[in-house]
């Protein structure tokens, strides 16, 4: 059981590290820093028919690992501040029960674009808060769309572990 867990939590960090790279393969949405965030597809999914822990250590490895592969020091600290606070937010709320996919899922987008954000204000100062609501707005919509899609996923998986 161990084992069918371990291969499983591979395959979706490989999975989303393929996503984050055809992501960066296209075109962009015309805003500078505005990304679907495709990745966060497995992690939703994840934290949904794995657990937390499994979602969590999925979303920073994927980080850890795109960014040495694919970014730079700057796009490392962009995206984990991101991705940690965005996990931290999702789990509360999946675990409060009240919520869900979808609404998880937003507030996961919004809270990524609201991570990378503290870090842009923490280097350029506080300028860059005047792009926030832009980001609110673009981390909603995507949240919508990839709360779909994990949940549609998710709720059409078996995965017994």
């Amino acid at each position: 059981m161990k084992t069918k867990k371990i291969a499983l939590t591979a395959m979706c960090i490989a999975l989303a590290m393929i996503l984050s790279y055809v992501e960066a393969q296209l075109p962009s949405l015309g805003i500078p820093g505005v990304k679907m965030g495709l990745a966060n597809i497995v992690v939703v999914f994840c934290l949904y028919r794995l657990d937390w822990k499994a979602a969590a250590g999925i979303s920073l490895l994927r980080v850890l690992l795109v960014s040495i592969l694919f970014g730079h020091a700057a796009s490392l600290m962009y995206s984990a501040a991101g991705a940690a606070l965005s996990l931290i937010g999702m789990i509360l709320l999946k675990k409060s029960g009240i919520f869900g996919c979808v609404a998880v899922s937003v507030v996961g987008g919004v809270l990524h674009n609201l991570g990378q954000i503290l870090v842009a204000w923490a280097i350029m100062g506080p300028n860059v808060i005047y792009y926030l609501p832009v980001l609110i707005l673009s981390g909603t919509v995507t949240g919508v769309l990839i709360g779909l899609v994990s949940g549609f996923l998710a709720s059409r998986t078996d995965l017994k572990l």
